[in-house]
């Protein structure tokens, strides 16, 4: 099969109306200019959609090739690098040695611009036939006045001389670009002569670096540039001279150039491990975050030093408070990719300082009317969540502060500040009185339905004191305003209301949608819009009464039954602290008349709709618990749910130690490895940092960090046998998966006797998987093996197939002979990995995603957590579902499962079994997802993997 050329040029061009060869070749023939460079263009891309068009060449030739206009002079350059020069045997066309005169006339021209096109053509140009004659010229144009001509000969140089004769046809080209090197001044002609020494004569380059190293940092960042790739190529071939080395990176760190800034911040993380290297590059990084104004760059940024928190993580302690500067940037994925950088690197001694900049911030949210301060707050909100869990002494500094964000509008932040301050106040019994008193003095300015359930159940629980538990029933019974809820009149003008409308009521809009509970499984809840009811119901509700009432009234029993458990906490506890009778039994009567009055409303046709059942029994239990109190009940009530509630807390707790763990790398050195002890080593002329260097170096070693990635078993999973060992040619692969492209080194050998030609390694991709390049023809000698390298690339998590072949020709056969190769299958498992995320936000994301598949268990295991360790071993994913509750056994079970892939894009997967009765396992893994891909694809996995112990 015929190699696919190489071509530099891409254009689109709509072949719908093509052009005929004959109306180009009129147009090139004639003598109007504009008309011939509108019959090259067309030309060209009629080239480069697959026409051959060989009746032009000779017309281009005689017609065209004389032409004294730059722009067409141009275009025939692009001509003559798109055409096919070489036949099918691979020898070059004789009429291209029509080309050679025009060339040199091209490269001895007077004006810069054509000289320097035409050297920038040879560059592209890889046949020997037509080069050599023009050696000559283009030595000549290296000492051109212009710079233009100059930096384009440098680097068609380069270019001949890295062909496989090329070397032969310029033998003194390192030397004479050495001494260019030595006289140029145009900064771009220096750094083409300095990356061809780089990339022809590795030697010359590190020679000159070396004796002009005290001038490094004068030099244009161009050239610059260059040094850093340099010195990266040569610390990798001989790690022994990087000191020398390192020197030069620490001076560029100062560079004027933010590019060259960020390069050597790199080189010298990718070099040396020394402390002071390693604060060097991260005081660069912060320098940087605070300097550039493109967003993109930042986050690129930040990702380094997310690299060296992993890596180097005392030294970025050091750092955290000009990291947390990053928060000056409105953007909310930097702030969010800070905070989280921030919150890993927290300590007994930065806290807080790291807790006070998080205070400011969240005043400043306060003061903006920028269109995202509630996001913004929310997520500082967590981020002092974490801190005051971590570290309880610093609650007190924040709790109050946060408190006034529970009437917040954005619902998600007054709920992450509910959350905050019920763990706090269970946490640090210290703040219950103070957090109490503020809670019931902020209680009124609560707006959320969902932030209600958390107070009231604080309220409930953290009230202990005589004064807190009557400040609590008083502070209910305001929000909640006069009883009962309505009138009977009232009643009777909302059943008139069924027929008409009247003029003081509005209509109430209500919907019924399905709702994620947290165990997976769905429920029905009711959503209506705030209704305005009839003025003597508005007067009852009024503002002074608080949100409370008015969300009740929309017909929000839960809610209600929230508030008669709440209530029914505060009776039962002031039995407890108050000695009055008579102050205890007009405690009860308030409460009884509220729960009456809740089941009043929820009965009647004044709200949109009825209690629910739920609802209505709870508040029933309500009643009867405080009309008929019994010592177990109080026991229950008072003392139990606070103890599920630490219980929970101390899950959490360790779910987090047990993640940590986990994150932790392990690693292990093997008995003989050797170990250099540098205190035992000569130090003349070292540095600081190369002994410090010396030093990371033996710890790493002897903790086995070198090594720790050298995991021989795994690499032994990852070979595929790609062809059968009778096959002329034996071919194998090792896959390894970088995010977002696979590489694969497939090892080729010829098991027979004679030589293999133009043996070449064809592949072909299915899926969102890209070839990025061709591999190129080998000749394989009798007996012999190649290693072959080939790079796809992929665009989205889809399992994906790689199939191909490899051809080859032989001595005796001229025909090609082909080899099938086995398909290799990209699994989804190397693009996804496990991941944590609330439960909101869990069933938040299960309710958006449109993607579904349901699997049907179908496995020979018996046992349900053994089924659910299975799946979570198959699918890469993590289960977010507390140990805790998966505990006893009752034949049925449900988990949530979560994992996140390379690109971004969430995994949800919820597994339902029930054992029956005949000890088998039946239900249902259903996945969502937003994109298509993950969902067919891991139910694939799933369907495939899930019978375990058959499978």
């Amino acid at each position: 099969k015929k190699m696919e050329k190489s071509c530099t040029l891409l254009i689109h061009y709509d072949k719908g109306t093509p052009a005929v060869a004959n109306e180009i070749k009129e147009a090139l023939e004639g003598n109007d200019v504009s008309a011939k460079i509108d019959a090259l263009k067309k030309a060209i891309m009629l080239l480069l959609n697959g026409e051959t068009l060989p009746q032009l060449f000779i017309t281009i030739i005689r017609y065209v090739l004389t032409s004294e206009d730059h722009t067409i002079q141009k275009l025939l350059l692009l001509y003559l690098e798109t055409i096919e020069k070489t036949d099918a045997k691979g020898k070059v066309l004789p009429e291209m040695i029509l080309i050679c005169q025009n060339l040199r006339n091209n490269l001895q021209h007077p004006n810069e611009y054509i000289r320097g096109v035409s050297l920038r053509f040879l560059s592209r140009l890889r046949e020997i036939e037509v080069i050599e004659p023009l050696i000559p010229s283009v030595l000549q144009n290296l000492e051109h006045r212009h710079p233009f001509v100059r930096r384009n000969a440098i680097l068609a140089i380069m270019s001949i001389y890295k062909l496989p004769q090329g070397d032969q046809l310029l033998v003194d080209a390192p030397e004479t670009i050495e001494k260019c090197l030595s006289t140029e001044q145009d900064p771009s002609a220096k750094r083409n002569a300095f990356l061809m020494l780089f990339n022809c004569d590795q030697d010359r380059a590190v020679n000159y670096l070396l004796t002009n190293v005290d001038r490094v940092p004068e030099w244009n960042e161009l050239l610059q540039m260059v040094v850093l790739e340099l010195i990266r190529k040569v610390c990798r071939t001989k790690p022994s001279e990087k000191g020398k080395y390192i020197k030069i990176i620490i001076s560029l760190l100062n560079a004027p150039s933010s590019a060259v800034t960020y390069e050597c911040a790199q080189t010298l993380v990718s070099l040396s491990s020394a402390p002071t290297a390693i604060r060097a590059a991260a005081n660069t990084y912060c320098q940087l975050l605070l300097s550039q104004s493109d967003n993109n760059v930042k986050l690129i940024v930040l990702d380094r030093l997310n690299e060296l928190k992993a890596s180097h993580r005392e030294i970025m302690v050091e750092m955290i408070m000009d990291v947390l500067r990053v928060l000056s940037s409105p953007n909310l994925d930097i702030r969010r990719k800070t905070l989280d950088i921030v919150l890993e690197l927290v300590t007994p001694r930065n806290v807080n300082e790291v807790v006070q900049t998080l205070k400011k911030e969240v005043v400043k949210t306060q003061s903006g009317e920028l269109e995202k301060n509630g996001d913004y707050r929310q997520m500082l909100v967590q981020a002092i969540h974490t801190c005051a869990v971590k570290f309880p002494e610093v609650a007190s500094a924040v709790v109050h502060l946060l408190m006034d964000f529970l009437g917040d509008t954005n619902v998600a932040s007054a709920l992450d500040v509910a959350v905050f301050v019920r763990e706090i106040i269970e946490s640090n019994p210290k703040l219950r009185v103070s957090i109490i008193t503020r809670l019931l003095d902020t209680f009124y300015q609560i707006r959320a339905a969902k932030v209600f359930p958390f107070a009231l159940w604080i309220v409930g629980e953290y009230c202990l004191s005589l004064s807190e538990v009557e400040s609590g029933i008083a502070t209910i019974k305001q929000c909640l305003g006069e009883m009962p809820f309505y009138s009977v009149s009232e009643e009777l003008e909302s059943n008139d209301s069924s027929n008409k409308t009247p003029q003081n009521t509005s209509s109430i809009v209500s919907s019924r949608r399905p709702a994620i509970l947290a165990d997976g499984t769905y429920a029905t809840q009711s959503a209506a819009s705030e209704t305005i009811f009839s003025p003597s119901t508005v007067a009852q509700g009024s503002l002074a009464s608080g949100n409370l009432r008015s969300l009740i009234l929309t017909g929000d029993f839960f809610l209600g039954a929230v508030v008669a458990c709440t209530l029914t906490k505060l009776v039962l506890r002031l039995e407890e602290v108050q000695s009055s009778k008579t102050e205890i039994n007009k405690a009860k009567t308030q409460a009884l008349l509220i729960m009456v009055s809740m089941l009043q409303l929820g009965q009647s046709h004044v709200v949109p709709q009825s209690i629910d059942p739920d609802s209505y029994e709870r508040i029933v239990l309500c009643i009867k618990l405080i009309c008929h109190t019994s010592d177990e009940m109080k026991k229950i009530w008072l003392e139990s749910c606070r103890q599920s509630f630490v219980k929970m807390l101390s899950e959490k707790q360790l779910r987090e130690l047990e993640e940590l763990k986990a994150k932790a790398q392990i690693s292990n050195a093997q008995p003989d490895d050797l170990i250099d002890f540098f205190h035992l080593k000569s130090r003349k002329g070292m540095s600081l940092l190369e002994l410090e260097d010396q030093v990371q170096d033996d710890l790493k070693r002897a903790t086995g960090e070198f090594t720790k990635d050298e995991n021989d078993a795994n690499k032994l999973n990852r070979i595929l046998q790609l062809t059968g060992f009778s096959d002329p040619v034996y071919a194998e692969a090792y896959v390894t998966v970088h995010h977002y492209d696979i590489v694969l080194d497939v090892t080729v050998i010829n098991r027979t006797k004679e030589t293999l030609q133009n043996l070449c390694l064809e592949l072909a991709t299915m899926g969102d998987l890209k070839l990025v390049e061709r591999p190129q023809n080998y000749t394989l000698a009798p007996e012999s093996k190649k290693k072959i390298k080939a790079n796809i690339k992929v665009s989205s998590t889809e399992t994906g197939v790689i199939f191909g072949n490899i051809v080859y020709e032989t001595s005796n056969v001229m025909e090609r002979n082909v080899v099938v190769l086995n398909d290799i299958h990209i699994d989804i498992m190397d693009y996804i990995s496990p991941a944590v995320c609330s439960d909101s936000a869990f069933r938040s994301m299960w309710a958006e995603f449109e993607w579904e598949n349901k699997v049907a268990v179908n496995t020979l295991i018996q046992d349900e957590k053994e089924f659910l360790d299975h799946i979570i071993k198959s699918t890469n994913m993590k289960c977010l579902t507390p140990t805790s509750v998966l505990e006893g056994e009752c034949g049925f079970l449900s988990a949530n499962l979560y994992a996140k892939s390379v690109f971004g894009e969430d995994a949800l997967v919820n597994v339902s079994i029930e054992k029956q009765t005949d000890e088998k396992l039946s239900g249902y893994i259903r996945i969502r997802s937003k994109t298509q891909g993950i969902a067919l694809s891991l139910g694939d996995k799933i369907t495939l993997k899930q019978k375990g112990k058959s499978s």
